[in-house]
Formats: C-alpha cells, structure tokens, sequence
C-alpha cells in the first residue's frame, strides 16, 4: 500500500459541527475507526482534501433501551455490539453478526457506523493504484468499464457489511443528520441498488443512530456467514433472520442478505412462506425464492452460482436451527 495522500483532520465536537464541515468542505469524509477507509486512501481509491473525525462526540458513541427499544449510537464499537449480553439475549442476531466481523483489533476500534456505511467491495477496485491503472481502473473509480459485466453500463461491487442485514432483519431505522436539519428513515431505504453510488447520503449528511424497535412475542433472529477463512474475511455470503412463531407455527420472517448484491438485500415476498411449520417443502420454496432475488456477480476469488447456493443453505440452516428452538423435533433431510 502506499501512503495516504495529504488531507487536513477536523475533529467534531458535536453532531452539528461535523454536519456543518462536511457542508463547508467539498470533498470531506468521515473518519471514526477508519479500519474501512484508511486502507482504501492507502491503495489511492479517493483523495479526499479533509477528514472530519466524529470518534469524540460523545452522543454517538451512547447506547440506551427504553419501552421504545434500543438506541444504538454510530460511534459503537463493533465489539460493544458484540459483547453486550443484552442485546445478545434480545437482538441475537446483531450480536452474532457483530463478533463475526473482520478480528478482535478491527472490531475493537470499528464503529456501527462505519460498517453500515461500509464500500462495496470487487476484485477489480480492492486493488492497488498499480494494479488498477494496469487494468485500466474501474467503472467504480476512475475508468469507463465494469470488468465484472463489460457490456453494461452498472457497476457490480457487492456490499458485504455484517450488520446492515440483522438490523434490516430487526427492521431498523436510521437517524441521519445534516446541516439542513435530521431525518429518520428505514435502514433497508439507506442503501441505493448501485455498487458505485450505494448510500443515500447527502454530502452534508453522516448517519448518527440506529433505533431498533421492540421485537415481536415469539421472535427469534440470527446471522450466518461463509468466508475463505474462519477469521477476518469479508463474508462470501451473509444471511440475517428474524422469525416469529406460534408454537411450531411459522408466522413471519424476515430474511436479509449481504455478500450478494450492491447493496445489502432484504427478501422479498416471505409472506407466503408463513403459516406452516417449517419443513422440507417450505425451505425448498424458500431456496427458490433466494436464488431469484440474490444476484452474485464475478466480484470475489469465487464462482457466482457457489455464493448464490451458499446463500441458500446458510438460510435453510438458521431456519431449522430456529425451528430447532421451538420445541418441536429438529429437520432432518429426507431418506434417500
């Protein structure tokens, strides 16, 4: 990697300041753990003139849980997030996604933030400048062709954040302010279908809180992740779910992915997978509805078609885990 280039450091003392900065400086980034950033300005992806460090506002490092539910601020550390034993107990799939994020020294400095607004990632932008100007760069960053779908005009980089899918699953929302005043919107909503231009921020705008609401009776949540090593990688495919039970009896689920496509994505049309008991046939349906939805593209050291069907049973697997938990018998695969 090379060395970043020359910028000027800002450090926020409130939330409005740093709104304010970023309206006043063209260009400006965030900057709290900068595990996602300060790599990508060392392989010469962005130069931008100023940094606006946040990591010292206290308001959006605090965590509270009221009848409302919780309010997590965007200054958490990933390991905060992984090591509370309430939110394990009531958000378990926010835990698990947090520990399975990158190793303990990232997650120790990392921020609910940052790994929300995570880059969308390819092997052909992930690179450095060398290897990039080699290649003619990106339609992502400073070139004309996506290498991944050359015919087209769309950039493929996938999001492969942890956390985004088990908030989406959760149905978070987000707190976002700007120099022009706040707003709130669904998680699911911050993120735009477009590896190149993926978040739905303003340039004045930083994402301050994310609120998640009470979880219904019955529900149970969790996230997997497949990777090329155990420890550190960025998920090949991620599943978050949140499903809730009558007895045996499923009656809602919510499924997001990540690793798969721009942007973290939340399954469509799982209504119909409801009001029976989980079983063969439902998770078949549900595979089918998976593998229409997910788009893998050629963006990792892995065939498409192998994260699409890693996708697919690391779902069926959290279902039956999940339906394991009920009481009924666990599934068990068909005779063969």
């Amino acid at each position: 990697m090379d060395r970043v280039a020359p910028f000027t450091l800002h450090r926020a003392g409130s939330i409005a300041q740093a709104a304010a900065l970023l309206a006043s400086l063209p260009g400006a980034r965030i900057i709290a753990g900068g595990t996602d950033l300060l790599p990508n300005l060392r392989r010469g992806i962005g130069e931008p003139p100023a940094l606006v460090d946040v990591s010292c506002i206290a308001e959006i490092g605090a965590v509270a849980r009221d009848a409302q539910g919780w309010r997590l601020g965007a200054g958490l550390t990933v390991a905060a997030l992984a090591t509370d034993a309430a939110i394990a107990r009531e958000l378990p799939a926010l835990a698990q996604a947090a520990a399975s994020v990158a190793g303990p020294a990232h997650r120790s400095v990392a921020t609910l933030g940052g790994n929300l607004c995570l880059d969308t990632r390819c092997v052909f932008y992930n690179q450095s400048e060398w290897w990039r100007q080699s290649n003619d760069y990106c339609l992502k960053h400073g070139g004309e062709t996506c290498h991944v779908a050359p015919q087209g005009k769309r950039c493929h980089a996938a999001f492969s954040g942890d956390i985004a899918p088990a908030l989406i699953a959760l149905e978070a929302t987000v707190q976002i302010v700007g120099s022009h005043g706040a707003r709130t919107s669904a998680l699911a909503d911050l993120y735009a279908d477009d590896g190149a231009a993926s978040l739905r921020l303003a340039a004045d705008e930083l994402l301050v809180a994310v609120h998640v609401p009470p979880q219904p009776v019955g529900a149970r949540s969790g996230y997997r992740k497949a990777r090329v090593r155990g420890a550190i990688d960025f998920p090949l495919a991620g599943v978050a779910a949140r499903a809730v039970f009558e007895g045996q009896r499923l009656r809602e689920l919510r499924l997001a992915l990540t690793g798969t496509n721009p942007r973290p994505l939340l399954l469509a049309d799982t209504g119909t997978l409801c009001g029976g008991a989980i079983d063969e046939a439902m998770l078949a349906q549900l595979g089918k509805r998976i593998g229409k939805q997910a788009s893998p593209m050629r963006t990792t050291v892995t065939a498409s078609n192998y994260r699409r069907q890693v996708a697919i049973v690391l779902a069926q697997r959290l279902l039956r885990e999940m339906a394991a938990e009920t009481g009924g018998s666990p599934w068990a695969p068909p005779a063969r």
